[in-house]
């Protein structure tokens, strides 16, 4: 077979073109992934969108309008929510209320106010910021205030004078024997040496009286038991001599007056005693001497229930009170009783029967008050925190 010479060198001419235009190809396409990559990467990076990182938003708890002022916060003396000591405070309600505001990151004064009547009055004129101490939460105060969360369960309670652990008789001594009959014992003793004399005076002069031996010794122990006897009962022998039995007489009759007061001391003694350990319960309040505090919901709680108390501005007068025997029980706020129980009056007084009427306490604000909601977020931190649970541990718990 002969192949054409034309054909041949036509096939050779375009193979070689083909042959260079693959080549410059391969040399183009190389040189361009080669040359200046970091250029490339440049341009390439900068196609990409940059992150915008914005910075953390700050949230305060207080209005904008409040973060720098610092709040009057009005307070009453009542323990152990509330202790003076060397002029400073302290106390289960200052130290929450320190932590609260340490959390809201605020400054504040403390206003001491005497009674609860001024405290909550003070936060109603808007002279004081808000008002933490024992304060509970009741439906009429509800009108006048705002109020934060709950701080503390509370309730009412009895407190009554200690039986602690003597024995009935000797209670019953301790009930006979008071300092009053003690003294009006002494005077009459002293009263029976003086009618003794007399006697001894008037007789001894007196031919054939009752006095065997005029000498003073042992006649004035003969006229001594005579004006007792006398006293108790009525002695066997009796003056002879005319100012002798006028004398008698005198005293007989002071006899029969003191026999009188005697039963009638020892009587109310052992009936006040009686009716002392029967108190056990609201239900036993009715006829008693009782004691609380004005304006306090106590109060409040013995008149609906037509109950006679005695009202006191501070509970101290209220439990010196009762410790003089001036009145039966005290009814207030029980961790306030059980707090005095277990503190100053260990051991002369006692709570008894359960909490009735059960309350919380809370901190007051006045109506429309900007601090009631970051109040409340920082007590939900501090229970959250365990904050709350330290400071209810260190005064209420027993060591």
């Amino acid at each position: 077979m002969k192949i054409d010479r034309n054909f041949v060198m036509y096939v050779q001419r375009w193979s070689s073109k083909v042959i260079v235009m693959v080549t410059i190809a391969i040399a183009t396409i190389t040189i361009v992934l080669t040359i200046n990559p970091l250029d490339r990467s440049s341009i390439t990076a900068q196609t990409k969108p940059t992150p915008v990182v914005s910075p953390a938003p700050t949230t305060s708890l207080l209005p904008n309008t409040s973060s720098d002022k610092s709040l009057k916060v009005a307070t009453r003396i009542v323990s152990p929510f509330v202790i003076e000591k060397n002029g400073k405070l302290s106390g289960f309600s200052i130290e929450l209320w320190k932590n609260i505001a340490q959390e809201l990151k605020i400054e504040s004064n403390f206003n001491k106010i005497d009674t609860i009547a001024n405290l909550l009055n003070t936060v109603k004129l808007k002279q004081s910021d808000l008002a933490i101490s024992a304060i509970s939460v009741t439906a009429e105060r509800e009108k006048d205030f705002d109020f934060s969360q709950p701080i503390f369960d509370s309730g009412l309670q009895i407190l009554i004078r200690s039986q602690g652990q003597q024995s009935s008789i000797t209670r019953l001594l301790s009930s006979i024997f008071t300092p009053t009959l003690l003294q009006l014992l002494g005077i009459m003793a002293l009263i029976v040496l003086i009618s003794a004399h007399i006697i001894w005076l008037v007789e001894r002069t007196h031919d054939g009286g009752f006095l065997e031996n005029k000498a003073y010794f042992p006649g004035i122990f003969k006229a001594c038991w005579w004006a007792a006897a006398t006293l108790a009962t009525q002695a066997e022998e009796m003056p002879k001599g005319a100012w002798g039995r006028i004398m008698a007489v005198i005293w007989m009759f002071i006899s029969v007056v003191f026999i009188a007061y005697f039963t009638a001391t020892v009587t109310t003694s052992l009936t006040v005693e009686q009716l002392q350990s029967n108190i056990r319960s609201p239900n036993d309040l009715a006829g008693k001497k009782i004691a609380t505090i004005s304006g306090s919901t106590s109060a409040n709680y013995l008149k609906q229930q037509n109950i006679a108390a005695t009202e006191f501005k501070q509970i101290d007068e209220a439990y010196d009170a009762l410790n003089n025997t001036e009145v039966d029980a005290v009814v207030f706020d029980a961790p306030i009783l059980l707090y005095y129980a277990a503190h100053e009056g260990k051991g002369k007084v006692q709570v008894v029967g359960s909490i009735f009427r059960k309350e919380s306490y809370a901190i007051a604000l006045p109506t429309g008050s900007p601090y009631r909601k970051p109040i409340n977020k920082a007590l939900l931190l501090l229970q959250e925190k365990g904050i709350y649970q330290e400071i209810y541990d260190k005064w209420f718990t027993s060591k």
